[in-house]
């Protein structure tokens, strides 16, 4: 039981970006102030997580102008996904298989 503890990916345990994994896997694509209204941050805090995820290769960033005005949206890669759900099958095993 306690091997799996190590088992968890320390980039998506961490609480903020646990977060925003969770809302990544659930949708498609969200913007940058969507995930900042979502999850009560500020924009440097959030800047710095998804840079995390970013250089981790779990998500991807989106730029394009809309209505003129620059937007920045994320979305998981295969790479996220698969992180994702293997952090659930961790975390389950460690919850309900003593």
């Amino acid at each position: 039981m306690y091997e799996d503890i190590v088992e968890l990916d320390k980039v998506i345990h961490e609480r903020m970006r646990l977060a925003m994994m969770t809302l990544l896997y659930h949708h498609r694509e969200v913007s940058f102030n969507y995930l900042k209204e979502a999850l009560k941050t500020s924009e440097g805090n959030l800047a710095t997580h998804l840079k995390v995820l970013e250089k981790s290769g779990y998500i991807k960033v989106k730029k394009r102008f809309v209505k003129r005005r620059p937007q920045t949206s994320y979305e998981l890669t295969e790479l996220g996904k698969e992180a994702y759900r293997r952090y659930l099958s961790v975390l389950k095993r460690l919850l309900y298989e003593n």
